[in-house]
Formats: C-alpha cells, sequence, structure tokens
C-alpha cells in the first residue's frame, strides 16, 4: 500500500525577521501598489500623478503626466499629508495593472477614475461613471486572461473615511469588457484589491472595512455568483492588499495596524509580520467598535516598516522577494520568503 505523504505548507513555523528586511527606492510619495517585472523592474504607484520606475541597481525614474504643468504635485509635502489622505484632492494612483500592451491601468482615488497611462506618461481616463452616476472611490483593477478589466470601488460616501464608522455597503466591483463598464457586484463594505485564483474560477475580494476576505464564482460571460466568505467572519483588522502564493497561502496586509497575515487553504491564520504599536492598535480598534474612528486617530496609528501597509507582490527570478506597499512610506521593503508567489498575468 501506497501511503502518500502529506505536503507541509512552508509558512507554517516561519516569519519574517525584521533584520532581514531590505528598502528598494528613496523619496517615494505614497507607494500604494507595488507592481514587478521578469527582468527585475520593480514599479510603484506615486502621489505625484503617475508611477515610479526601480531596480536594484540603483536607477529610479519618475513617469509622471503633470511634469510639466507645474502642478503643486511635483512639490508634495509629505509632512503636511494627512488632510490631502482625507478630502484625497488632485491625482492619486492607488491601484495599478498591466494592460495586454503593457500600458498601466490606474485606478485613481483622487479623480473617482480608472485611467490608462503609457511608459511614456500618455494618460487617458477610460471610465469617470457608470449608468451616468460618478464611480466613487475607485481602488484597484485586475486583469484577466481574456483582457478584461476588472475594477473595485470602496465607497461612493464622501469624504471616504466616513464610511470606516458607517460601514456602508456600497462599495462593487465593475467590469470593463467590449460591452462598457458595468457593475458586476455590489454591497461589499470597503472594497479594496480583488484578486483570481490560478483558474479564474473565483474572484477573492477584501472588504477593508467589513475586516474579512469574499469571493465569488466568476461565470463565463462576467457574472459573479456563490458570494462566501473566505477564511475567518472576522479578521483582527482591516485588509487592504493580498495575493496568493504557489501553495495557496492568501497573504494579506491589515492597513493602520500594519501586520501581514497569510491564510492557509485549510482556514488557519498565520501571523507572518507585526509591525503594530499596541497602543495606539487598542485605541483604533475600540473606536472601530464604537463607529467613533477620527482622521486624530488615524493619523498616530502606524508602524514603521511600511507604515500604513497596503500591498504586497511577489518577485525576484524566482518569485520569493516579497515587495511591501504602504501610503506612508517612501521607499519599498522587501524580503525573501520560503514559498513563490503565484505568478501574475504579466509574467510569460
Amino acid at each position: 500500500m501506497l501511503i502518500q505523504k502529506k505536503t507541509i505548507n512552508p509558512l507554517k513555523g516561519w516569519q519574517v525577521d525584521p533584520a532581514v528586511i531590505n528598502y528598494l527606492g528613496k523619496d517615494l510619495q505614497r507607494p500604494e501598489c507595488i507592481l514587478t517585472e521578469e527582468d527585475g523592474t520593480v514599479w510603484s504607484a506615486d502621489a505625484r500623478g503617475g508611477l515610479v520606475k526601480m531596480n536594484h541597481q540603483g536607477e529610479q525614474v519618475i513617469i509622471n503626466p503633470f511634469k510639466d504643468t507645474g502642478s503643486n504635485l511635483d512639490t508634495f509635502d509629505q509632512k503636511a499629508d494627512h488632510a490631502r489622505y482625507i478630502t484625497a484632492s488632485g491625482s492619486l494612483p492607488n491601484g495599478v495593472c498591466f494592460d495586454v500592451n503593457g500600458d498601466f491601468i490606474i485606478a485613481n482615488w483622487g479623480t473617482n477614475h480608472i485611467e490608462r497611462m503609457t511608459r511614456e506618461g500618455k494618460l487617458t481616463t477610460l471610465v469617470s461613471e457608470i449608468d451616468g452616476r460618478p464611480l466613487g472611490k475607485t481602488n484597484f483593477p485586475l486583469r484577466d486572461s481574456k483582457g478584461r478589466i476588472w475594477f473595485s470601488v470602496t465607497t461612493q460616501t464622501e469624504p471616504w473615511s466616513d464610511q470606516i464608522n458607517t460601514r456602508a455597503t456600497d462599495g462593487y466591483i465593475a467590469l470593463m469588457d467590449e460591452k462598457g463598464a458595468r457593475i458586476v457586484a455590489d454591497g461589499f463594505c470597503g472594497t479594496n484589491e480583488i484578486r483570481f485564483d490560478e483558474m479564474e474560477e473565483w474572484l477573492y475580494v477584501v472588504e477593508s472595512t467589513g475586516w474579512k476576505i469574499s469571493r465569488l464564482r466568476v461565470q463565463e460571460d462576467g457574472r459573479l455568483t456563490n458570494r462566501e466568505v473566505y477564511g475567518p467572519s472576522q479578521l483582527d483588522g482591516f485588509p487592504d492588499g493580498f495575493a496568493f502564493d504557489a501553495f495557496g497561502n492568501l497573504w494579506i496586509t491589515l492597513i493602520f495596524t500594519d501586520v501581514l497575515i497569510a491564510i492557509t487553504p485549510d482556514g488557519e491564520v498565520l501571523n507572518i509580520l507585526d509591525d503594530s504599536n499596541p497602543d495606539t492598535k487598542k485605541q483604533l480598534f475600540e473606536a472601530y467598535h464604537n463607529g467613533s474612528v477620527t482622521p486624530e486617530i488615524l493619523g498616530v496609528t502606524k508602524g514603521t516598516i511600511a507604515p500604513w501597509m497596503a500591498s504586497l507582490s511577489f518577485g525576484g527570478p524566482d518569485l520569493k522577494t516579497v515587495y511591501l506597499g504602504s501610503l506612508r512610506g517612501t521607499n519599498v521593503p522587501y524580503f525573501k520568503c520560503p514559498v513563490s508567489g503565484q505568478k501574475m498575468i504579466h509574467w510569460k
């Protein structure tokens, strides 16, 4: 009788040692979303209105559509950013993905539009409204194997920060294809990043202010059905960005408290990196449960490695390098891990 060995999850018993974390880039502004390419290039969203291109040889260049306009985006004041995070004025690229031709699809948190930017910095607006209504706070775009663009809208509440307390379920997911843009699922509590599993059978959805991950089955025509919660009914904080590894673990960043966790295929939650401050975390969580979160509470709640840790992306030649995106950082932390990331659609 052949006894099949059970494969051991490579994340079991492993955590990130902060001492081995390195940093890429300098003087970045709101590097919320990170994209990696096979040649080692790393891109980050940038609060000046475009993206920053970096590599591990120390080269760095800003691709900024507004560089010749005299816009005050070119002199973004990191110390005075608090008001801008709440008012979200100007152009604030948030989630980013590659289009089929290598251009960037941008969910712009400031303009509330879905945009396309070429690698040379030419910017066009793709979607600004659906059914005659403004989109709301566009958060994250995602391309599938058919070339369709999916995107999330966190909330239609203004200012967006009010939704943290009301927890209005006014977030949604839209699909853009040859038929145009349309809403395919709604009723989410703070819709954030969205990701497919490897076979594109399920679309996974972060509900940031609902403290949970949901998923929906993807139908051939783009309909989303069979919605269910994936993993715990409530996580220990605000999930923001996430990504699968090759084993099937779903890595998740918890923003504000700056914790990195993973949900295993068995549903267990593993703590990978904890950069939280116990005192400010306690204050934030009490305010969240009381519906009394304020900009002042958010302003002091952050870690030191990737302040307001917002996303992660696997890269490197073996996809075992993890890059962290953040809203208040000025560089990109990265470290090696024991398992490869799920191969991204723009990797061959």
